[in-house]
């Protein structure tokens, strides 16, 4: 496992970290003896960055990982995030009662007198430039309740609006094969800030395993069957905002880049770690095989100049037109 530092936290994380959002909800049936499997077997190779939000299966994300931290001894990161409990999710409700409240749930959820890293989670754009949501979260921290924070963002705009607070530490967007805009446009900046950059849906909602079929099909409480265009909330956050049939096509392309002996997650995983802004990729994972293919990533070799290019070629010629101009 590569190990990577984490911004300005000064935390050095797992470059391949655990997505928690599938052992949540909204992904499908949830099986918690599976989950606590991935979980286990991640840690066992070596990751140390889990990524979770108190809205992930309404806190049980969170639950089980204070359940790994009961069993297990070695010490591990946990990332969560706050505001997506908001009914209505409006820029007003970020205030301090309501971050407090969320705070401390979390804190309960994940049996912790700190946390971690707390990251804003996707609020309405106009939070990202409100100083007095920042200075909230910086009296957090001096209390003892953080120990960081960042945001998570849909757009490389809102990115480059919230590293403009010095208290912001990470960034998590969303940045994969089929999602180019925040290495064109977002991670020189990020470097400048000394802004840990999480990327987030590394593998397109599943269709950069090249596992994913015209024929698929996906329970009704899985995000891939209901949010493809948006009905509820950011419709980048499915299968990266690309139409599957699009998707489809491009990674059958992508694939045929793939080395012999890598598989095209692999791949995809690697592809992002060339990226040296990139502290971490948060794949998710729900059984232990998929926590082992993951992490495995970590420790493929780089990827060469042409291998990198065609890359970009494809996305150049079948994505940019459609997620480029608005993420």
């Amino acid at each position: 496992m590569e190990y990577r530092t984490l911004g300005k936290t000064g935390y050095d994380i797992s470059s391949i970290g655990f997505g928690a959002w599938a052992i949540g909800g909204t992904w499908g049936e949830v099986n918690d003896a599976q989950s606590l499997g991935a979980l286990h077997r991640a840690l066992d190779l070596g990751v140390n960055f889990f990524d979770t939000a108190d809205v992930y299966g309404d806190g049980h994300s969170e639950r089980l990982l204070r359940r790994l931290r009961q069993e297990r001894q070695e010490p591990f990161l946990i990332a969560t995030k706050a505001g997506r409990r908001l009914d209505p999710h409006v820029a007003g409700g970020y205030n301090r009662e309501n971050l407090r409240a969320f705070v401390e749930r979390s804190l309960d959820n994940l049996g912790a007198e700190t946390l971690d890293l707390l990251q804003l989670h996707c609020p309405p754009s106009e939070v990202y430039g409100q100083d007095e949501v920042f200075g909230v979260l910086d009296d957090f921290v001096r209390e003892g309740l953080l120990r960081a924070y960042g945001v998570s963002v849909e757009t490389v705009s809102e990115a480059l609006t919230a590293i403009r607070h010095p208290g912001v530490a990470t960034v998590q967007m969303i940045f994969n094969a089929f999602r180019l805009k925040p290495a064109e446009d977002f991670f020189a900046a990020a470097r400048e800030a000394d802004v840990g950059i999480i990327a987030r849906v590394p593998l397109a909602s599943g269709l950069l395993t090249g596992k994913l079929r015209r024929e698929t099909s996906f329970a009704p409480d899985d995000h891939r069957a209901f949010n493809r265009h948006g009905e509820a909330f950011d419709r980048g956050e499915t299968f990266s905002g690309v139409e599957y049939e699009t998707g489809l096509e491009a990674a059958q392309q992508l694939q045929e880049l793939v080395p012999p002996g890598m598989t095209l997650a692999g791949f995809a995983l690697r592809w992002i770690l060339m990226f040296p802004e990139v502290s971490c990729a948060i794949p998710g994972a729900r059984t232990p095989q998929q926590a082992e293919s993951n992490a495995a990533a970590a420790d493929l070799p780089p990827l060469d100049e042409a291998q990198m290019q065609a890359v970009q070629d494809v996305y150049d010629r079948l994505i940019r037109a459609q997620v480029h101009p608005l993420w």
